[in-house]
């Protein structure tokens, strides 16, 4: 398959602001939250959330990632792999359906919910600010963040379909 049919195939649809979710949706965060967006992409290989979320983040986070969420963000990462942890965030609530990620700093919250179920893959993040810092610090990342989050998505699937066999 052609990189061109594969983008086609794997084509990432978002939605942005709580006019524009379901309820479904929002009630994965516990969280009254000033953010959220949402990523979803119809998928061919099933697996549970949490494996998804593994693939997507890793046990630990990259580099990359430690520079966003710590350095930037300030987040509080666990450190090293444990079972529930996801790349440093806790593991807040998990079903067969989704898993819900948390993590927060002096000046926001964050949840990261990976919906996986009928042939569909979301990602959804839910921001709040506990002090204006975070709004300070989240907006301008939020549209970073909005451009990486579809890649997050389809580099999961490839590597769950065989097709990429290591993380970046």
């Amino acid at each position: 398959m052609s990189k061109s049919d594969e983008h086609d195939r794997y084509r990432v649809k978002s939605l942005v602001g709580f006019d524009e979710m379901a309820e479904g949706v929002l009630a994965r965060s516990t969280m009254h939250a000033d953010y959220v967006d949402h990523f979803f992409v119809d998928v061919d290989t099933a697996a549970a959330p949490e494996r998804y979320a593994r693939v997507m983040f890793g046990d630990v986070p990259s580099v990359a990632e430690r520079f966003i969420w710590q350095g930037l963000l300030q987040l509080r990462l666990i450190a090293g792999p444990t079972p529930t942890s996801v790349a440093g965030w806790r593991i807040a609530e998990t079903t067969p359906r989704w898993i819900r990620l948390e993590n927060r700093s002096h000046s926001l919250t964050v949840h990261l919910v990976i919906h996986a179920a009928d042939g569909r893959l979301e990602l959804t993040t839910f921001v709040r600010y506990d002090r204006s810092l975070g709004r300070w610090a989240w907006v301008p990342l939020s549209a970073v963040h909005r451009r990486l989050a579809p890649s997050v998505l389809t580099d999961a699937i490839a590597r769950l379909d065989g097709r990429v066999t290591s993380q970046a």
